[in-house]
């Protein structure tokens, strides 16, 4: 396009994101209709990331059944203590109670997905994938491999940038086949040159129609001239995609960020992602049928205004309010600025008004909690925001004192770090484990389940327990040992469609419950 018509179809654009948003807001401030559907189809739940479960958790009585999901886990000793550095892809939950769990199977890669009955853990069938990882520095965790699902089909990335999908994933037989985003003939026609070149490097984000969206990076050259940026294949197989350099309108964008899965707006016609150089980028509003640029926001430090960092470390994705804002954590430029807890950055549905960011953001998804699910609130939020609260000790004034916390969007007060504006805590809750370096045991979560039922948050922690944080009483009101403990990177928590609850510790899936231990 000619410079001025570009210029005039962006503005085109944002007026109608402007004008869509704005209706949204009058018309349905708040729709949950969403999460009264059972299952948990993708990462944090649904496509706004919001990991909101309208099934209620069972009381966390013991452990039924539990898998591993790395069959040749890597540890490092970092800062004396042993570490487990990856990011395991959320297991999924059908609507008819079948577990999906995404496996590791060698030290470098190598995955597969398996599918297992949510009452007792037994196999009901298993795939494979040649998906390739992206490459990632030294002591930078294993990217996520990250699958999706609809009511009748589960998908999981394959090499070339190539999507799998398996129909009928709750019976042990079922169609499945091979989808391509720049056509499956051009990729038969040379895989080799696909394979070596093309890699997708984010989670899978699935709309409401079956629409698939995800992010892919390309090393080199390939028959089709393909560059980094996001993908999307609709419910029909057929795909399309647009480059991070041309969705951001900066030629220094290089990929859509590691590990940021992309998010939907409630209504569904915007697609939200990362446009990032490896080190900062922008925030970046798609139109969900089209990819056509329609707004993007620069990501920068609150308090500095220096570009934030987007570190191949994280694994934060944009949540999406039910309102239409949006939320994203980043890490704090300079670094140790804010403790090394980053931000967690607020914007408009337009992404033209910044908001007051919470005050920690780094490698967390922010969860959805509805007020009403908070008695204490008295603000005028119809929504709050659930996220980690970590303050890492020996990092600036860090002390170790680390937390999870409720914060009103909508509210404000100082931060006492860095003497910044940022949302209001509404809760915050000390983890309860003393760590021998002082402080307390952090929370190793990057997307936390919220049971709307039982009014209570689900989360993971350092020390090797889960435990259900009770938001009417702000306290661990019931909480089990998975195991002894490990530093590792962060990982999700859900519910499934029976109310059992899964979470991850030391490269193992556990299924907790209350009904009897299962064989």
């Amino acid at each position: 396009m000619q410079p001025g018509i570009t210029l005039l179809y962006r503005l085109f654009a944002f007026l109608l994101l402007s004008a869509a948003m704005i209706a949204q807001e009058r018309h349905a401030p708040v729709d949950l209709s969403g999460v009264a559907t059972a299952g948990w189809l993708q990462f944090a739940h649904d496509g706004q990331h919001s990991a909101l479960s309208g099934t209620p958790a069972d009381p966390l009585s013991q452990i039924q059944w539990h898998t591993p999901m790395d069959l040749a886990p890597q540890y490092t000793t970092y800062n004396g203590n042993e570490v487990l550095l990856i990011h395991y892809g959320s297991p999924l939950v059908t609507r008819s109670n079948t577990v999906i769990v995404p496996v590791k199977t060698g030290a470098a890669g190598g995955f597969r997905v398996d599918a297992l009955a949510g009452a007792d853990g037994s196999l009901k069938w298993s795939a494979t994938t040649d998906y390739i990882l992206p490459p990632v520095q030294q002591y930078v965790s294993t990217p996520v491999f990250g699958p999706a699902l609809t009511a009748t089909r589960v998908y999981f990335p394959g090499a070339g940038g190539t999507v799998y999908f398996r129909d009928d994933p709750d019976v042990a037989g079922g169609t499945s086949g091979q989808l391509v985003f720049y056509g499956l003939s051009n990729y038969q026609a040379n895989p080799a040159a696909y394979d070596a070149s093309v890699i997708i490097n984010t989670p899978l984000t699935m709309d409401q129609q079956g629409d698939l969206f995800f992010g892919f990076i390309v090393q080199g050259t390939t028959p089709v001239p393909l560059q980094s940026g996001i993908a999307r294949i609709d419910a029909t197989g057929e795909g399309s995609w647009a480059s991070a350099t041309s969705t951001s309108g900066d030629p220094s964008m290089t990929e859509v960020a590691l590990n940021s899965a992309p998010a939907l707006s409630p209504d569904q016609t915007v697609v939200y992602v990362v446009a990032s150089n490896g080190a900062s980028g922008y925030l970046v509003a798609l139109n969900a049928q089209t990819l056509a640029p329609m707004a993007r926001a620069t990501l920068l430090d609150p308090k500095s205004g220096e570009p934030a960092e987007l570190d191949d470390d994280s694994s934060a994705s944009p949540t999406i309010g039910p309102d239409g804002d949006v939320y994203y954590g980043v890490l704090e430029n300079p670094f140790g600025e804010n403790n090394d807890r980053g931000w967690l950055l607020h914007f408009d549905a337009t992404l033209s008004v910044v908001k007051a960011p919470g005050a920690f953001g780094w490698d967390d998804t922010a969860s959805i909690v509805p007020s009403s699910l908070v008695p204490s609130y008295q603000g005028k939020s119809t929504y709050l925001v659930m996220t980690k609260y970590n303050n890492y000790i020996g990092v600036g004034t860090g002390d170790g004192m680390n937390r999870i916390a409720i914060l009103d969007p909508n509210g404000t007060e100082t931060d006492a770090v860095t003497g910044e504006t940022v949302m209001k805590e509404v809760l915050t809750i000390l983890g309860p484990t003393p760590d021998p370096a002082g402080g307390v045991k952090e929370w190793c979560i990057n997307s936390t389940a919220v049971d709307m039922g039982g009014g209570a948050i689900l989360a993971n922690s350092e020390d090797g327990k889960l435990y259900r944080w009770d938001l009417k009483t702000n306290t661990f009101s019931e909480s089990i040992v998975l195991t002894t403990g490990l530093g590792e990177a962060y990982t999700p928590t859900l519910i499934g469609s029976d109310g059992m609850v899964y979470a991850i510790n030391n490269a193992t899936l556990f299924a907790v419950g209350s009904n009897p231990i299962r064989p």
